[in-house]
């Protein structure tokens, strides 16, 4: 029981984080159709700015907010710059460009803050909790509790704002959106600032869990993808609950198989998803082939 329990805490706290990864893929999609693979390089910004801003010598709560509004500048600069100029483009070419976007990002902290793997002091300490035998640390507790307000402030904000139904009727039918007034353009610009931050945050969470380096990202945002896919790429709902299935599956595949296919395993399950329900197991929107 307490391994189940250890196995389970750990795939929920991940799965949490690459959660917030595939609502960043998610909000983009509805927004643009654009799938964007530079999710992972916020979640990889989010965790690097928070250990330099905090060995720069900033109190840990304000360099936690650059670095969840600096990550935001970048997705709003790699939407005006990359994406605004060949709007309308094919879906390959569009991906292709955030493939690229992702590899100078990455680049640039490489360079900036060297190839090492950092660690970000835990929030509320490292006394770990026993809970009928397994140890659950304090900061997944943060991970799941920031997640879970996450999850009811995008409820909110869509369903209960101008703003964010102007964002959902977006997602719906773009040129009808236009027709009464919404500057999609707007929406667009908006979307990749929240799904930034929402990767930074994420990144920020889980830092110091895992550590952080430059090349961070990549699998992480794989991983958000997988999961968006899984829950229905353009579901948000699905994207949370994918996210969370990733993280269980990964932890119980490491525990009760073999650490060495750790992540192989969300690769394996999005495989099989597809084979049988191609849209995702919550069906979002209908997908094109690229």
């Amino acid at each position: 029981m307490a391994e189940f329990l250890q196995f389970l805490f750990s795939g929920v706290t991940v799965g949490a984080t690459y959660a917030l990864a595939a609502l960043g893929f998610t909000l983009i999609y509805n927004a643009s159709n654009v799938i964007n693979f530079a999710q992972g390089e916020f979640i990889m910004l989010g965790g690097m700015l928070a250990v330099y801003f905090t060995q720069a010598g900033l109190v840990l709560p304000l360099a936690l907010v650059l670095a969840i509004v600096l990550p935001a500048v970048v997705g709003v600069v790699l939407e005006k710059l990359a994406i605004e100029p060949v709007k309308g483009a094919e879906s390959v070419t569009l991906i292709i460009i955030t493939i690229g976007a992702s590899l100078v990002i990455r680049g640039l902290i490489q360079v900036w803050l060297g190839k090492g793997a950092h660690s970000l002091p835990a929030f509320s300490g490292d006394v770990p909790l026993q809970i009928l035998g397994a140890t659950l640390m304090p900061q997944s507790l943060w991970v799941l509790g920031v997640t879970a307000l996450v999850v009811l402030g995008l409820w909110y904000f869509f369903n209960r704002t101008l703003h964010g139904k102007a964002i959902l009727a977006t997602s719906h039918n773009r040129l009808a959106a236009e027709l009464v007034g919404i500057n999609t353009n707007w929406v667009l610009f908006m979307s990749f600032a929240i799904s930034a931050a929402l990767g930074a945050l994420g990144g920020i969470l889980v830092a110091p869990i895992t550590l952080t380096s430059y090349d961070v990202g990549v699998m992480l945002g794989l991983k958000g993808f997988v999961a968006a896919v899984v829950g229905g790429l353009g579901n948000g709902l699905g994207a949370v609950l994918g996210g969370l299935l990733v993280g269980i599956l990964e932890a119980f595949g490491a525990g009760y198989i073999s650490s060495s296919y750790k992540d192989a395993m969300p690769f394996a399950l999005i495989l099989l998803i597809l084979f049988f329900k191609p849209r995702g197991l919550f069906g979002g929107r209908s997908t094109e082939r690229v």
